[in-house]
């Protein structure tokens, strides 16, 4: 049988030679399993190998904040050996590298799978209240691999001292958590009240850092924005 794709990198026919989290294509991550990894529940569009899947508990502390706040994340634990593809609703995939120093603030939507050498803990977006992306996010934190998912292909902003950045709460995926977030209205009150442009609120991010937002703002879970 012959076609095009057999000669792309979509075609899998080769062994892996090291375990760990490759960006197979801008719509999907490989993960060679050697042991375990984490991931979002039912992201796995395929695997290969002799592979258990689970779901993950994250403790009583993690639960309640999800129960509470509706933010956080379902994850299921990899744990094997082969390999397996993670993908959702064919959004685009993109790769992060953490070093031990840093520490990532993820929108919980946003998180396709990562490396079981991170920590994770969702905790409260400090400024931000109870408006747009909601009061609490997960929290990244270690030497690791994390893959993200967005609504098209990511823009990724850098934040000075000099040169603060607004973001739209539903659009936002992460920021480097070193950064001062605030609530920051953009509108008079006499453009709220009478009509107004739709953009009421933003997050204020403010230091040395960087923002990731998706070209796109997300309907809340359930609803339209």
């Amino acid at each position: 049988m012959r076609s095009d794709l057999f000669s792309q990198p979509e075609y899998q026919a080769q062994t892996p030679t090291a375990a760990g989290m490759t960006l197979q294509h801008s719509h999907a991550v490989k993960y060679a399993v050697n042991g375990e990894c984490y991931a979002r529940q039912g992201s796995m569009v395929a695997y290969r190998g002799n592979l258990q899947f689970e779901v993950k508990h994250q403790g009583l502390g993690n639960m309640f904040k999800r129960a509470v706040t509706g933010e956080g994340l379902a994850l299921m634990a990899v744990r094997g050996v082969g390999e397996v593809w993670f993908a959702h609703e064919a959004q685009s995939c993109f790769v992060i590298d953490l070093e031990p120093h840093d520490a990532l603030t993820v929108n919980g939507r946003n998180v396709l799978c990562f490396d079981p050498t991170l920590n994770y803990e969702i905790k409260m977006v400090k400024g931000a209240g109870m408006a747009g992306g909601g009061l609490f996010n997960c929290q990244f934190a270690g030497q690791g691999r994390i893959g993200l998912i967005c609504d098209g292909n990511p823009i990724i902003i850098p934040v000075t001292q000099q040169a603060p950045v607004y973001v739209d709460t539903d659009a936002v995926v992460g920021w480097s958590s070193q950064l001062h977030s605030s609530l920051h209205r953009s509108q008079s009150m006499r453009s709220m009240v009478t009509g107004g442009s739709g953009e009421v609120m933003q997050l204020m991010l403010q230091g040395e850092g960087f923002v990731v937002v998706q070209p796109s703002e997300a309907a809340p879970p359930g609803g339209k924005k």
